[in-house]
């Protein structure tokens, strides 16, 4: 089987032109993307989203026409073992690579783009003879190091399925380096969309993921209505102190126990300060034995919410320094207490130190952490407030400043159809 690129492109931008985009199942990837299927859709292209079900209405609100990427294609059928478990988006590709690709062709797309995690992007782009836009997936994940640090990593078990899939990533569909990184190597010749401000990757971090446009994460959502302070903390106007925890949605795959000392160190040190509240979200995890274990009576522990509109209220946000996380909270100008589990939140925390941003919780990655740990975090953040909220309204300048640029990165993604 065969699939070649469709001839006599037109030499202008036309209406008609139309964008593939590729997410795997993660939350956090996704909403990466959603700027960008936006503003694709709004300049006229129709934008085909392959992803998992569970994004359609977001998808048909953003404008894009949405297709169940793992319809009669289920992640667990290709790989179910391998760790980490990106790795499995690998197999993906190369197990459902054929039937992607013939899904996609009578689409007739002009360009691919995908979350890096989605190597099934490049596989299809390949074949189709499509230029290929990289959505990067997280904060300075460069290949050189990222690979290093995979290779010397306790967690990685790679299944065999993954290891068959990469024989034929590599033999047949122009992934010659194929290996089970191969969501970190994948970056695109065309172009590599960058989601954060150009001030968090240094001038010599930027030459990996050349060439490069800088987008930002954030789709800010509609304002906050005046009166609705009281409501995700359901408490008074006159608390003084709202704290908000979140470790994010995947580090219950791998670092459990460092999760779970933490946030009972939160609930045990918010419980001791009169006037305080703590909304504790564990980012979609459905753990009542947790919750319990958790609530306090000045402590509230929830499976999930809407963190856009809880940054709005906080006072504080005790984070794992995930790249979503990290930019929301910049963008409502709430400073940030660090405990980065893994992957890029190491890198990320370390850069919100340099510029201000956030303090740490403990000097080592996922330490173990004391009541006297979180009061002695808060009281630096209180005694630090006036430079935090001067240096994060700085930043949210540079958050305001990438999303009024983006109409010029859309352009260098329609230049590469032209």
């Amino acid at each position: 089987m065969s699939y070649e690129r469709r001839a006599g492109r037109a030499s202008s931008w036309v209406t008609g032109s139309s964008a593939v985009v590729f997410s795997m199942g993660d939350t956090g990837h996704f909403k990466r993307l959603r700027p960008i299927i936006a503003g694709l859709a709004a300049r006229g292209l129709r934008t085909h989203v392959f992803t998992d079900s569970g994004f359609r209405e977001d998808v048909n609100k953003l404008g894009g026409k949405f297709s169940d990427l793992f319809e009669g294609r289920p992640l667990a059928e290709a790989d179910a073992m391998s760790v980490p478990i990106p790795a499995r988006g690998v197999t993906f590709a190369g197990r459902f690579g054929d039937d992607v690709v013939r899904q996609v062709a009578v689409l007739r797309p002009d360009i691919v783009i995908h979350d890096a995690f989605a190597v099934i992007g490049s596989v299809v782009a390949y074949h189709l003879g499509l230029p290929r836009v990289n959505v990067c997936a997280g904060h300075n994940l460069a290949p050189g190091p990222t690979l290093e640090a995979l290779a010397r990593d306790p967690r990685v078990s790679i299944s065999d399925q993954c290891w068959r899939a990469i024989d034929v990533l590599r033999e047949r569909h122009g992934i010659p380096d194929a290996s089970p990184f191969s969501y970190i190597s994948g970056v695109s010749r065309d172009l590599n969309v960058y989601c954060e401000p150009p001030e968090f990757l240094l001038p010599a971090e930027r030459e990996p993921f050349q060439p490069i446009a800088f987008f930002g994460s954030l789709l800010p959502d509609a304002p906050v209505k005046a009166g609705a302070r009281a409501s995700a903390f359901r408490t008074g106007s006159d608390t003084r102190l709202r704290i908000y925890a979140s470790f994010g949605t995947v580090i219950w795959r791998y670092y459990e126990a460092a999760a779970v000392g933490a946030l009972i160190a939160i609930s045990d040190a918010v419980a001791a300060i009169d006037g305080a509240v703590a909304l504790i979200s564990l980012g979609g995890r459905d753990a009542p034995e947790l919750g319990a274990r958790l609530a306090r009576p000045n402590v509230r522990v929830e499976n999930y919410v809407d963190q856009w509109k809880v940054l709005h209220e906080a006072s504080v946000m005790f984070t794992h320094q995930g790249l979503n996380s990290t930019h929301e909270a910049i963008y409502h100008g709430t400073p940030m207490i660090a405990y980065p589990f893994f992957a890029d939140q190491p890198g990320l925390a370390r850069r919100c130190r340099e510029l201000g941003l956030s303090l740490p919780l403990s000097p080592e990655l996922r330490g173990p952490v004391s009541a006297e740990d979180v009061l002695a975090a808060l009281a630096r953040i209180e005694s630090s407030a006036a430079e935090l909220q001067a240096r994060l309204a700085e930043a949210r300048m540079w958050e305001l400043a990438t999303i009024a640029a983006r109409p010029a990165v859309l352009e260098r993604i329609v230049q590469l159809i032209r």
